[in-house]
């Protein structure tokens, strides 16, 4: 499974599962919404995003990860995901077919959260635009 996620122009970000030969509309659409053309878009042929959210949620998507560590089990198989302007980081679920859940995990400050990677455990960190890195961790530890 290949997630990206795509930082819109002006309304939407979006995570995409890739795969070969699909168009994903990156010239017409801006997540599930018509870009250029603003409205009455052909979207028919093209593969809309499995999740997207809007500017009151976050700007700049930076994805992301599958959780494959031990430390947190509520996390396993969840891809984990941020967004730079917002500095609120999530889980999203995902059965292999449908989005099961989008939580929100932590927050850093606005404009700060900028990777996210795992070790040779599958543990998540989060490097911060000041050069701190965090590892997820359970509350309390």
């Amino acid at each position: 499974v290949l997630f990206v996620g795509d930082v819109g122009d002006a309304a939407r970000e979006e995570i995409d599962l890739v795969e070969p030969g699909l168009d994903y509309g990156w010239d017409v659409m801006e997540g599930s919404l018509c870009h250029n053309p603003p409205s009455g878009c052909d979207t028919e042929g093209l593969e809309l995003p499995i999740f997207e959210y809007g500017r009151e949620t976050g700007r700049a998507i930076v994805a992301g990860l599958f959780y494959r560590g031990g430390d947190i089990p509520e996390l396993f198989g969840k891809f984990i995901y941020g967004d730079y302007v917002s500095g609120r980081v999530w889980s999203l679920g995902w059965d292999g077919s449908t989005v099961t859940g989008n939580d929100e995990i932590t927050a850093f400050e606005p404009f700060s959260v900028t990777a996210l990677g795992i070790d040779e455990e599958g543990e998540a960190y989060v490097c911060l635009i000041d050069g701190s890195v965090y590892r997820f961790a359970l509350e309390g530890n």
